[in-house]
Protein backbone atom coordinates (compact mmCIF):
# COMPACT_ATOMS: atom_id res chain seq x y z
CA UNK A 1 0.00 0.00 0.00
CA UNK A 2 1.57 3.27 -1.14
CA UNK A 3 1.98 6.05 1.38
CA UNK A 4 -0.37 8.79 0.30
CA UNK A 5 -1.91 11.69 2.19
CA UNK A 6 -5.37 10.81 3.46
CA UNK A 7 -8.12 13.00 4.83
CA UNK A 8 -8.08 12.93 8.65
CA UNK A 9 -10.58 10.51 10.19
CA UNK A 10 -11.90 13.16 12.59
CA UNK A 11 -12.77 15.41 9.66
CA UNK A 12 -14.53 12.51 7.92
CA UNK A 13 -16.64 11.76 11.00
CA UNK A 14 -17.63 15.42 11.30
CA UNK A 15 -18.53 15.58 7.57
CA UNK A 16 -20.62 12.41 7.95
CA UNK A 17 -22.50 14.06 10.83
CA UNK A 18 -21.54 11.32 13.26
CA UNK A 19 -19.75 13.66 15.67
CA UNK A 20 -19.71 17.41 16.20
CA UNK A 21 -16.70 19.69 15.85
CA UNK A 22 -16.85 20.23 19.63
CA UNK A 23 -16.71 16.47 20.29
CA UNK A 24 -13.74 16.16 17.93
CA UNK A 25 -11.84 18.92 19.74
CA UNK A 26 -12.53 17.27 23.10
CA UNK A 27 -11.25 13.90 21.79
CA UNK A 28 -8.12 15.52 20.31
CA UNK A 29 -7.33 17.08 23.71
CA UNK A 30 -7.78 13.72 25.44
CA UNK A 31 -5.61 11.99 22.84
CA UNK A 32 -2.51 14.03 23.72
CA UNK A 33 0.08 11.90 25.46
CA UNK A 34 -2.05 8.72 25.44
CA UNK A 35 -0.67 7.02 22.32
CA UNK A 36 -4.22 6.05 21.39
CA UNK A 37 -5.85 6.68 18.03
CA UNK A 38 -8.81 9.05 17.76
CA UNK A 39 -11.13 6.19 16.84
CA UNK A 40 -10.13 4.19 19.91
CA UNK A 41 -10.96 7.12 22.20
CA UNK A 42 -14.31 7.76 20.49
CA UNK A 43 -15.35 4.12 20.93
CA UNK A 44 -14.03 4.02 24.51
CA UNK A 45 -16.16 7.07 25.40
CA UNK A 46 -19.24 5.40 23.81
CA UNK A 47 -19.65 8.29 21.37
CA UNK A 48 -19.76 5.91 18.39
CA UNK A 49 -19.67 2.17 17.74
CA UNK A 50 -16.67 0.32 16.33
CA UNK A 51 -18.46 -0.09 12.98
CA UNK A 52 -18.84 3.71 12.64
CA UNK A 53 -15.08 4.20 13.04
CA UNK A 54 -14.29 1.38 10.59
CA UNK A 55 -16.65 2.84 7.98
CA UNK A 56 -14.82 6.18 8.28
CA UNK A 57 -11.45 4.41 8.03
CA UNK A 58 -12.66 2.66 4.87
CA UNK A 59 -13.51 6.04 3.36
CA UNK A 60 -10.18 7.46 4.54
CA UNK A 61 -8.18 4.76 2.75
CA UNK A 62 -10.46 4.31 -0.24
CA UNK A 63 -11.51 0.71 0.51
CA UNK A 64 -14.85 -0.94 1.27
CA UNK A 65 -16.29 -1.67 4.74
CA UNK A 66 -18.12 -4.99 5.13
CA UNK A 67 -20.12 -5.73 8.27
CA UNK A 68 -20.85 -9.28 7.02
CA UNK A 69 -18.40 -11.52 5.19
CA UNK A 70 -19.55 -14.36 2.91
CA UNK A 71 -16.83 -17.04 3.05
CA UNK A 72 -16.11 -19.11 -0.05
CA UNK A 73 -13.31 -21.69 -0.44
CA UNK A 74 -14.69 -24.79 -2.13
CA UNK A 75 -11.23 -25.80 -3.39
CA UNK A 76 -9.59 -25.62 0.06
CA UNK A 77 -7.27 -22.87 -1.21
CA UNK A 78 -6.87 -21.32 2.27
CA UNK A 79 -6.69 -24.54 4.31
CA UNK A 80 -2.98 -24.27 5.19
CA UNK A 81 -3.12 -20.78 6.69
CA UNK A 82 -2.41 -21.01 10.47
CA UNK A 83 -5.46 -19.87 12.49
CA UNK A 84 -3.16 -18.42 15.16
CA UNK A 85 -1.60 -16.06 12.60
CA UNK A 86 -5.06 -14.87 11.48
CA UNK A 87 -6.35 -14.36 15.04
CA UNK A 88 -3.32 -12.50 16.33
CA UNK A 89 -3.41 -10.10 13.36
CA UNK A 90 -7.20 -9.89 12.97
CA UNK A 91 -6.97 -10.61 9.27
CA UNK A 92 -8.76 -13.25 7.19
CA UNK A 93 -8.93 -14.19 3.50
CA UNK A 94 -12.58 -14.94 2.74
CA UNK A 95 -12.87 -15.40 -1.05
CA UNK A 96 -10.87 -16.14 -4.21
CA UNK A 97 -12.11 -14.98 -7.59
CA UNK A 98 -9.86 -16.09 -10.46
CA UNK A 99 -6.50 -14.43 -9.63
CA UNK A 100 -7.84 -12.09 -6.93
CA UNK A 101 -7.88 -12.89 -3.22
CA UNK A 102 -10.24 -10.93 -0.99
CA UNK A 103 -8.93 -10.15 2.50
CA UNK A 104 -10.70 -8.57 5.46
CA UNK A 105 -8.67 -6.66 8.05
CA UNK A 106 -9.59 -4.74 11.17
CA UNK A 107 -6.49 -2.51 11.19
CA UNK A 108 -5.80 -1.14 7.70
CA UNK A 109 -2.53 0.38 8.99
CA UNK A 110 -1.10 -3.02 10.00
CA UNK A 111 0.57 -3.77 6.68
CA UNK A 112 2.91 -6.63 7.68
CA UNK A 113 0.35 -9.49 7.86
CA UNK A 114 -1.03 -8.47 4.44
CA UNK A 115 2.51 -8.66 3.06
CA UNK A 116 2.91 -12.08 4.67
CA UNK A 117 -0.20 -13.35 2.88
CA UNK A 118 1.06 -11.85 -0.39
CA UNK A 119 4.27 -13.86 0.01
CA UNK A 120 2.19 -16.96 0.70
CA UNK A 121 0.10 -16.46 -2.45
CA UNK A 122 2.54 -15.03 -4.98
CA UNK A 123 1.12 -14.15 -8.37
CA UNK A 124 -2.29 -13.11 -7.01
CA UNK A 125 -3.73 -9.64 -6.68
CA UNK A 126 -5.38 -8.65 -3.40
CA UNK A 127 -8.61 -6.80 -2.65
CA UNK A 128 -8.59 -5.40 0.89
CA UNK A 129 -11.76 -4.61 2.86
CA UNK A 130 -12.24 -3.48 6.46
CA UNK A 131 -14.48 -5.48 8.80
CA UNK A 132 -15.20 -5.68 12.52
CA UNK A 133 -13.17 -7.77 14.95
CA UNK A 134 -16.17 -9.97 15.79
CA UNK A 135 -16.91 -10.70 12.11
CA UNK A 136 -13.28 -11.58 11.33
CA UNK A 137 -13.12 -13.88 14.37
CA UNK A 138 -16.42 -15.48 13.30
CA UNK A 139 -14.94 -16.43 9.92
CA UNK A 140 -11.72 -17.70 11.52
CA UNK A 141 -13.68 -19.77 14.04
CA UNK A 142 -16.09 -21.22 11.47
CA UNK A 143 -13.73 -21.92 8.59
CA UNK A 144 -10.15 -22.08 9.88
CA UNK A 145 -10.13 -23.22 13.50
CA UNK A 146 -13.10 -25.46 12.84
CA UNK A 147 -11.06 -27.28 10.22
CA UNK A 148 -8.40 -28.19 12.77
CA UNK A 149 -10.97 -29.69 15.15
CA UNK A 150 -12.76 -32.93 14.60
CA UNK A 151 -16.48 -32.66 14.07
CA UNK A 152 -18.72 -33.53 17.00
CA UNK A 153 -19.61 -36.88 15.44
CA UNK A 154 -15.93 -37.71 14.86
CA UNK A 155 -15.08 -36.86 18.48
CA UNK A 156 -17.92 -39.11 19.66
CA UNK A 157 -16.57 -41.93 17.51
CA UNK A 158 -13.10 -41.51 19.07
CA UNK A 159 -14.32 -41.65 22.68
CA UNK A 160 -12.97 -44.51 24.76
CA UNK A 161 -13.58 -45.46 28.37
CA UNK A 162 -9.86 -44.87 29.12
CA UNK A 163 -10.29 -41.18 28.34
CA UNK A 164 -12.66 -40.63 31.24
CA UNK A 165 -10.07 -40.65 34.02
CA UNK A 166 -8.57 -37.38 32.81
CA UNK A 167 -11.73 -35.52 33.79
CA UNK A 168 -11.11 -35.64 37.53
CA UNK A 169 -7.68 -34.09 36.99
CA UNK A 170 -8.85 -31.22 34.81
CA UNK A 171 -9.23 -27.79 36.37
CA UNK A 172 -11.50 -25.01 35.21
CA UNK A 173 -10.16 -23.35 32.07
CA UNK A 174 -10.00 -19.60 31.69
CA UNK A 175 -8.10 -19.75 28.38
CA UNK A 176 -9.47 -19.77 24.85
CA UNK A 177 -11.87 -22.70 24.69
CA UNK A 178 -11.02 -23.43 21.08
CA UNK A 179 -7.45 -24.47 21.89
CA UNK A 180 -8.56 -28.09 22.16
CA UNK A 181 -6.51 -29.98 19.60
CA UNK A 182 -4.58 -32.02 22.17
CA UNK A 183 -7.34 -32.42 24.78
CA UNK A 184 -9.04 -35.71 25.67
CA UNK A 185 -12.08 -36.51 23.51
CA UNK A 186 -14.68 -35.85 26.26
CA UNK A 187 -13.15 -32.43 26.93
CA UNK A 188 -13.01 -31.70 23.20
CA UNK A 189 -16.62 -32.84 22.81
CA UNK A 190 -17.94 -30.47 25.49
CA UNK A 191 -15.80 -27.59 24.21
CA UNK A 192 -16.89 -28.21 20.62
CA UNK A 193 -20.57 -28.21 21.62
CA UNK A 194 -20.10 -24.87 23.43
CA UNK A 195 -18.17 -23.43 20.48
CA UNK A 196 -20.85 -24.45 18.01
CA UNK A 197 -23.58 -23.03 20.26
CA UNK A 198 -21.80 -19.66 20.34
CA UNK A 199 -21.29 -19.67 16.57
CA UNK A 200 -24.95 -20.59 16.04
CA UNK A 201 -26.07 -17.67 18.29
CA UNK A 202 -27.66 -20.05 20.82
CA UNK A 203 -28.81 -18.62 24.14
CA UNK A 204 -29.03 -22.01 25.91
CA UNK A 205 -27.62 -25.52 25.60
CA UNK A 206 -29.79 -28.35 26.96
CA UNK A 207 -28.25 -31.71 27.87
CA UNK A 208 -31.38 -33.84 28.26
CA UNK A 209 -31.12 -37.37 29.68
CA UNK A 210 -33.63 -40.12 28.98
CA UNK A 211 -33.81 -43.86 29.58
CA UNK A 212 -31.90 -44.89 26.45
CA UNK A 213 -30.39 -41.70 25.06
CA UNK A 214 -28.96 -38.27 25.78
CA UNK A 215 -30.04 -35.39 23.56
CA UNK A 216 -28.29 -32.02 23.13
CA UNK A 217 -30.52 -29.16 22.03
CA UNK A 218 -29.73 -25.49 21.34
CA UNK A 219 -32.19 -22.64 21.91
CA UNK A 220 -31.69 -20.25 18.99
CA UNK A 221 -33.86 -17.13 18.74
CA UNK A 222 -36.17 -18.59 21.39
CA UNK A 223 -36.77 -21.95 19.65
CA UNK A 224 -35.19 -25.29 20.68
CA UNK A 225 -33.42 -27.33 17.98
CA UNK A 226 -32.16 -30.89 18.38
CA UNK A 227 -28.44 -30.87 17.51
CA UNK A 228 -26.64 -34.01 18.79
CA UNK A 229 -27.32 -37.41 20.36
CA UNK A 230 -24.12 -38.56 22.12
CA UNK A 231 -24.14 -42.25 23.16
CA UNK A 232 -25.89 -42.90 26.48
CA UNK A 233 -22.75 -44.55 27.93
CA UNK A 234 -20.95 -41.17 27.88
CA UNK A 235 -23.67 -39.38 29.88
CA UNK A 236 -21.96 -39.43 33.29
CA UNK A 237 -18.64 -38.31 31.84
CA UNK A 238 -20.16 -35.36 29.98
CA UNK A 239 -22.03 -34.28 33.13
CA UNK A 240 -18.89 -34.67 35.26
CA UNK A 241 -16.88 -32.60 32.79
CA UNK A 242 -19.39 -29.73 32.92
CA UNK A 243 -19.53 -29.91 36.73
CA UNK A 244 -15.74 -29.67 36.95
CA UNK A 245 -15.74 -26.64 34.63
CA UNK A 246 -18.39 -24.99 36.85
CA UNK A 247 -16.63 -25.91 40.14
CA UNK A 248 -19.60 -28.02 41.27
CA UNK A 249 -19.63 -31.13 43.44
CA UNK A 250 -19.27 -34.07 41.04
CA UNK A 251 -20.14 -36.55 43.80
CA UNK A 252 -23.56 -34.95 44.45
CA UNK A 253 -26.20 -36.25 42.06
CA UNK A 254 -29.32 -36.12 44.23
CA UNK A 255 -29.75 -32.35 44.63
CA UNK A 256 -29.98 -29.49 42.11
CA UNK A 257 -26.81 -27.41 41.73
CA UNK A 258 -26.05 -24.03 40.15
CA UNK A 259 -22.67 -22.86 38.93
CA UNK A 260 -20.87 -20.60 36.52
CA UNK A 261 -18.25 -20.98 33.79
CA UNK A 262 -16.32 -18.15 32.13
CA UNK A 263 -14.67 -18.91 28.80
CA UNK A 264 -13.51 -17.26 25.61
CA UNK A 265 -14.84 -18.48 22.28
CA UNK A 266 -13.49 -16.92 19.09
CA UNK A 267 -12.28 -13.95 21.10
CA UNK A 268 -15.69 -13.42 22.71
CA UNK A 269 -16.07 -13.48 26.48
CA UNK A 270 -18.89 -15.88 27.34
CA UNK A 271 -20.41 -16.11 30.82
CA UNK A 272 -22.15 -19.48 31.20
CA UNK A 273 -24.74 -20.09 33.92
CA UNK A 274 -24.98 -23.79 34.75
CA UNK A 275 -28.08 -25.47 36.18
CA UNK A 276 -27.93 -29.17 37.15
CA UNK A 277 -31.27 -30.85 37.79
CA UNK A 278 -31.60 -34.50 38.94
CA UNK A 279 -34.19 -36.59 37.06
CA UNK A 280 -35.25 -40.23 36.96
CA UNK A 281 -32.62 -41.12 34.36
CA UNK A 282 -29.75 -38.95 35.56
CA UNK A 283 -28.83 -35.29 35.84
CA UNK A 284 -30.15 -32.88 33.26
CA UNK A 285 -28.02 -29.77 32.57
CA UNK A 286 -28.90 -26.43 31.03
CA UNK A 287 -26.19 -23.91 30.12
CA UNK A 288 -27.31 -20.28 29.69
CA UNK A 289 -24.83 -18.46 27.43
CA UNK A 290 -24.38 -14.75 28.09
CA UNK A 291 -22.18 -13.11 25.48
CA UNK A 292 -20.43 -10.24 27.31
CA UNK A 293 -18.62 -9.09 24.16
CA UNK A 294 -21.76 -8.55 22.06
CA UNK A 295 -24.08 -7.22 24.76
CA UNK A 296 -25.89 -4.04 23.80
CA UNK A 297 -28.54 -2.33 25.90
CA UNK A 298 -29.88 0.34 23.59
CA UNK A 299 -33.59 1.19 23.69
CA UNK A 300 -33.31 2.54 20.15
CA UNK A 301 -32.45 -0.87 18.68
CA UNK A 302 -34.67 -3.42 20.46
CA UNK A 303 -37.79 -2.89 18.37
CA UNK A 304 -39.75 0.08 19.73
CA UNK A 305 -41.76 1.98 17.14
CA UNK A 306 -40.89 5.67 16.96
CA UNK A 307 -44.01 6.96 18.77
CA UNK A 308 -43.95 4.32 21.53
CA UNK A 309 -40.23 4.89 22.12
CA UNK A 310 -40.72 8.66 22.46
CA UNK A 311 -43.50 8.13 25.02
CA UNK A 312 -41.50 5.51 26.92
CA UNK A 313 -38.45 7.80 27.13
CA UNK A 314 -40.65 10.53 28.61
CA UNK A 315 -42.06 8.07 31.17
CA UNK A 316 -38.68 6.78 32.37
CA UNK A 317 -37.57 10.36 33.00
CA UNK A 318 -40.42 11.10 35.44
CA UNK A 319 -38.50 11.60 38.73
CA UNK A 320 -40.67 9.28 40.83
CA UNK A 321 -43.08 6.38 40.37
CA UNK A 322 -43.01 2.78 39.14
CA UNK A 323 -42.74 1.41 35.62
CA UNK A 324 -43.50 -2.30 35.33
CA UNK A 325 -42.41 -4.43 32.37
CA UNK A 326 -44.63 -7.49 31.94
CA UNK A 327 -44.46 -10.70 29.96
CA UNK A 328 -43.61 -14.40 30.26
CA UNK A 329 -40.11 -15.77 30.93
CA UNK A 330 -37.84 -15.19 27.94
CA UNK A 331 -39.72 -12.19 26.57
CA UNK A 332 -36.78 -9.78 26.92
CA UNK A 333 -37.96 -7.92 30.04
CA UNK A 334 -34.49 -7.84 31.64
CA UNK A 335 -32.91 -6.53 28.44
CA UNK A 336 -35.42 -3.68 28.33
CA UNK A 337 -34.73 -2.79 31.98
CA UNK A 338 -30.96 -2.87 31.38
CA UNK A 339 -31.57 -0.56 28.42
CA UNK A 340 -33.47 1.82 30.70
CA UNK A 341 -30.72 1.79 33.33
CA UNK A 342 -28.00 2.31 30.71
CA UNK A 343 -29.85 5.38 29.41
CA UNK A 344 -30.36 6.81 32.92
CA UNK A 345 -26.85 5.94 34.14
CA UNK A 346 -25.16 9.33 34.60
CA UNK A 347 -22.71 10.70 37.15
CA UNK A 348 -25.38 12.61 39.06
CA UNK A 349 -27.67 9.66 39.97
CA UNK A 350 -27.30 6.67 42.29
CA UNK A 351 -28.71 3.50 40.69
CA UNK A 352 -29.07 0.30 42.72
CA UNK A 353 -30.58 -3.05 41.72
CA UNK A 354 -31.78 -6.26 43.39
CA UNK A 355 -31.63 -9.17 40.94
CA UNK A 356 -31.91 -12.94 40.65
CA UNK A 357 -29.57 -13.58 38.95
CA UNK A 358 -27.39 -10.63 37.90
CA UNK A 359 -27.31 -11.37 34.18
CA UNK A 360 -25.01 -8.53 33.11
CA UNK A 361 -22.79 -6.21 35.11
CA UNK A 362 -23.14 -2.54 34.21
CA UNK A 363 -20.39 -0.12 35.13
CA UNK A 364 -21.53 2.60 37.53
CA UNK A 365 -24.52 0.68 38.91
CA UNK A 366 -24.65 -1.12 42.28
CA UNK A 367 -26.12 -4.59 41.70
CA UNK A 368 -27.17 -7.02 44.45
CA UNK A 369 -27.72 -10.76 43.95
CA UNK A 370 -30.46 -12.14 46.19
CA UNK A 371 -29.69 -15.23 48.29
CA UNK A 372 -32.90 -16.68 49.77
CA UNK A 373 -30.99 -19.43 51.63
CA UNK A 374 -29.48 -16.82 53.96
CA UNK A 375 -32.60 -14.64 54.12
CA UNK A 376 -31.54 -12.13 51.44
CA UNK A 377 -34.82 -11.97 49.53
CA UNK A 378 -36.06 -9.25 47.17
CA UNK A 379 -37.90 -7.64 50.10
CA UNK A 380 -34.87 -7.79 52.44
CA UNK A 381 -32.60 -6.42 49.71
CA UNK A 382 -35.03 -3.59 49.00
CA UNK A 383 -35.16 -2.54 52.65
CA UNK A 384 -31.36 -2.29 52.66
CA UNK A 385 -31.26 -0.44 49.35
CA UNK A 386 -33.50 2.33 50.67
CA UNK A 387 -30.82 3.14 53.28
CA UNK A 388 -28.26 3.64 50.47
CA UNK A 389 -29.85 6.91 49.25
CA UNK A 390 -30.78 5.64 45.76
CA UNK A 391 -32.33 7.80 43.05
CA UNK A 392 -33.28 4.87 40.84
CA UNK A 393 -34.09 1.30 41.92
CA UNK A 394 -34.44 -1.76 39.72
CA UNK A 395 -36.09 -4.89 41.16
CA UNK A 396 -35.55 -8.03 39.09
CA UNK A 397 -39.11 -9.22 39.70
CA UNK A 398 -42.03 -8.42 42.02
CA UNK A 399 -43.08 -11.85 43.26
CA UNK A 400 -44.92 -11.20 46.52
CA UNK A 401 -46.91 -8.68 48.51
CA UNK A 402 -44.00 -7.59 50.72
CA UNK A 403 -41.77 -6.73 47.75
CA UNK A 404 -44.64 -4.94 46.01
CA UNK A 405 -45.44 -2.88 49.13
CA UNK A 406 -41.82 -1.74 49.55
CA UNK A 407 -41.65 -0.83 45.85
CA UNK A 408 -44.83 1.23 46.14
CA UNK A 409 -43.56 3.02 49.26
CA UNK A 410 -40.24 3.77 47.52
CA UNK A 411 -42.11 5.28 44.56
CA UNK A 412 -44.34 7.36 46.84
CA UNK A 413 -41.28 8.75 48.66
CA UNK A 414 -39.66 10.11 45.51
CA UNK A 415 -37.77 7.21 43.96
CA UNK A 416 -37.88 5.93 40.39
CA UNK A 417 -38.60 2.18 40.50
CA UNK A 418 -38.39 -0.29 37.61
CA UNK A 419 -39.42 -3.93 37.86
CA UNK A 420 -41.09 -6.85 36.09
CA UNK A 421 -44.29 -8.85 36.48
CA UNK A 422 -45.45 -12.09 34.88
CA UNK A 423 -48.67 -11.09 33.10
CA UNK A 424 -49.88 -11.57 29.53
CA UNK A 425 -50.56 -7.93 28.70
CA UNK A 426 -50.14 -4.45 30.16
CA UNK A 427 -53.65 -3.96 31.69
CA UNK A 428 -53.37 -7.34 33.51
CA UNK A 429 -50.50 -5.83 35.51
CA UNK A 430 -53.08 -3.94 37.56
CA UNK A 431 -54.99 -7.15 38.33
CA UNK A 432 -51.78 -8.92 39.30
CA UNK A 433 -50.89 -6.25 41.88
CA UNK A 434 -54.41 -6.30 43.31
CA UNK A 435 -54.23 -10.10 43.57
CA UNK A 436 -50.99 -9.70 45.54
CA UNK A 437 -52.87 -7.56 48.06
CA UNK A 438 -51.90 -4.04 46.99
CA UNK A 439 -54.70 -1.53 47.48
CA UNK A 440 -56.02 0.02 44.23
CA UNK A 441 -55.45 3.57 45.53
CA UNK A 442 -51.74 2.77 46.06
CA UNK A 443 -51.45 1.35 42.53
CA UNK A 444 -53.13 4.38 40.96
CA UNK A 445 -50.92 6.84 42.85
CA UNK A 446 -47.56 5.05 42.41
CA UNK A 447 -47.49 3.33 39.00
CA UNK A 448 -46.69 5.49 35.96
CA UNK A 449 -46.94 2.83 33.24
CA UNK A 450 -47.14 -0.84 32.34
CA UNK A 451 -45.15 -2.14 29.37
CA UNK A 452 -45.96 -5.61 28.00
CA UNK A 453 -43.59 -7.21 25.54
CA UNK A 454 -42.74 -10.32 23.55
CA UNK A 455 -39.81 -11.30 21.33
CA UNK A 456 -40.38 -12.20 17.69
CA UNK A 457 -37.82 -13.64 15.32
CA UNK A 458 -36.66 -11.34 12.52
CA UNK A 459 -36.71 -12.50 8.91
CA UNK A 460 -33.22 -13.39 7.67
CA UNK A 461 -32.23 -10.55 5.30
CA UNK A 462 -30.10 -12.95 3.27
CA UNK A 463 -32.96 -15.20 2.12
CA UNK A 464 -36.05 -13.00 2.47
CA UNK A 465 -38.74 -13.58 -0.15
CA UNK A 466 -42.38 -12.62 -0.68
CA UNK A 467 -45.09 -15.16 0.12
CA UNK A 468 -48.84 -15.46 0.63
CA UNK A 469 -49.93 -16.35 4.19
CA UNK A 470 -52.75 -18.82 4.77
CA UNK A 471 -56.36 -17.67 5.03
CA UNK A 472 -56.38 -18.86 8.66
CA UNK A 473 -53.38 -16.67 9.57
CA UNK A 474 -54.95 -13.63 7.92
CA UNK A 475 -58.23 -14.17 9.79
CA UNK A 476 -56.48 -14.63 13.16
CA UNK A 477 -54.63 -11.35 12.62
CA UNK A 478 -57.94 -9.51 12.02
CA UNK A 479 -56.88 -8.61 8.48
CA UNK A 480 -59.60 -8.74 5.84
CA UNK A 481 -59.00 -10.77 2.69
CA UNK A 482 -59.34 -7.63 0.56
CA UNK A 483 -56.73 -5.87 2.71
CA UNK A 484 -54.35 -8.83 2.54
CA UNK A 485 -54.41 -8.75 -1.27
CA UNK A 486 -52.88 -5.26 -1.13
CA UNK A 487 -50.16 -6.22 1.36
CA UNK A 488 -46.82 -7.78 0.49
CA UNK A 489 -45.87 -10.40 3.10
CA UNK A 490 -42.35 -11.76 3.52
CA UNK A 491 -40.67 -14.81 5.05
CA UNK A 492 -37.19 -16.34 5.02
CA UNK A 493 -36.63 -19.21 2.60
CA UNK A 494 -33.78 -20.62 4.73
CA UNK A 495 -30.04 -20.43 4.06
CA UNK A 496 -26.68 -21.28 5.64
CA UNK A 497 -26.51 -17.89 7.31
CA UNK A 498 -29.73 -18.50 9.31
CA UNK A 499 -29.22 -22.28 9.78
CA UNK A 500 -32.08 -22.82 7.29
CA UNK A 501 -34.65 -21.44 9.73
CA UNK A 502 -35.55 -18.34 7.70
CA UNK A 503 -34.94 -16.19 10.79
CA UNK A 504 -31.89 -14.35 12.15
CA UNK A 505 -32.05 -12.49 15.45
CA UNK A 506 -35.02 -11.21 17.43
CA UNK A 507 -36.77 -7.95 18.15
CA UNK A 508 -39.44 -6.83 20.59
CA UNK A 509 -43.11 -6.11 20.08
CA UNK A 510 -44.57 -3.84 22.73
CA UNK A 511 -47.78 -2.71 24.40
CA UNK A 512 -47.25 0.49 26.40
CA UNK A 513 -50.00 1.63 28.77
CA UNK A 514 -49.29 4.94 30.55
CA UNK A 515 -51.50 5.28 33.63
CA UNK A 516 -53.61 8.30 32.65
CA UNK A 517 -56.09 10.11 34.88
CA UNK A 518 -59.01 8.11 33.44
CA UNK A 519 -57.18 4.83 33.95
CA UNK A 520 -56.35 5.87 37.52
CA UNK A 521 -60.07 6.36 38.16
CA UNK A 522 -60.83 2.92 36.72
CA UNK A 523 -58.19 1.33 38.96
CA UNK A 524 -59.63 3.12 42.00
CA UNK A 525 -63.14 1.88 41.15
CA UNK A 526 -61.94 -1.73 40.98
CA UNK A 527 -62.36 -2.12 37.20
CA UNK A 528 -61.12 -5.38 35.68
CA UNK A 529 -58.35 -5.72 33.09
CA UNK A 530 -60.74 -5.77 30.10
CA UNK A 531 -62.30 -2.41 31.08
CA UNK A 532 -58.87 -0.87 31.61
CA UNK A 533 -57.72 -2.25 28.24
CA UNK A 534 -60.71 -0.68 26.42
CA UNK A 535 -59.90 2.71 27.93
CA UNK A 536 -56.18 2.38 27.11
CA UNK A 537 -56.98 1.51 23.47
CA UNK A 538 -59.37 4.46 23.31
CA UNK A 539 -56.46 6.64 24.46
CA UNK A 540 -54.25 5.32 21.65
CA UNK A 541 -52.56 2.24 23.15
CA UNK A 542 -51.25 -0.09 20.48
CA UNK A 543 -51.76 -3.75 21.51
CA UNK A 544 -49.08 -6.40 21.21
CA UNK A 545 -50.63 -7.93 18.12
CA UNK A 546 -51.14 -4.49 16.51
CA UNK A 547 -47.47 -3.67 17.05
CA UNK A 548 -46.54 -7.08 15.65
CA UNK A 549 -48.70 -6.60 12.54
CA UNK A 550 -47.04 -3.21 11.99
CA UNK A 551 -43.65 -4.97 11.94
CA UNK A 552 -45.06 -7.60 9.55
CA UNK A 553 -46.14 -4.85 7.15
CA UNK A 554 -42.62 -3.41 7.30
CA UNK A 555 -41.20 -6.81 6.27
CA UNK A 556 -39.33 -7.30 9.56
CA UNK A 557 -41.06 -10.47 10.76
CA UNK A 558 -43.76 -12.93 9.68
CA UNK A 559 -47.45 -13.15 10.46
CA UNK A 560 -46.91 -16.69 11.75
CA UNK A 561 -44.28 -15.46 14.21
CA UNK A 562 -46.47 -12.65 15.60
CA UNK A 563 -49.40 -15.03 16.08
CA UNK A 564 -47.10 -17.53 17.81
CA UNK A 565 -46.13 -15.15 20.60
CA UNK A 566 -49.22 -12.92 20.91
Amino acid sequence: MARIKHKQIGKILVEQGKITQEQLQEVLLQQQGTGLRIGQIIVKKNILKESDILEALAEQFGVNFKSHLEFSDDEGFFKNIPPGFLKSNLIVPYKKDNKTIYIAVKDILNIQPVDDLKNMFKGYSFNIVISTESEILRIISSHFEGASLSSTSEIIEDLEEADFEILSKTSTESAEILDTANEAPIIRLVNTIIRQAVNDRASDIHFEVYEKEIIVRFRIDGILYKMFTPPKKFQDSIISRIKIMANLNIAENRLPQDGRIQVKVSGKEIDIRVSVFPTQFGERIVLRLLNKSDMSFDLDTIGFSENVLATFKDLINIPHGIILVTGPTGSGKSTTLYGVLSRLNTDDVNILTVEDPIEYQIKGIGQMQIKPKIGLTFAAGLRSILRQDPDIIMIGEIRDKETAEIAVQAALTGHRVFSTLHTNDAPSGVTRLVDMGIEPYLISSSVNAFLAQRLVRKICPNCREAYKPSREEITKANISISQSNKIKFYKGKGCDRCLNTGYAGRMGIFELMPVSDKIRKLIMSGADASEIKKQAIAEGMKTLIDDGIEKVLKGLTTLEEVLRVS
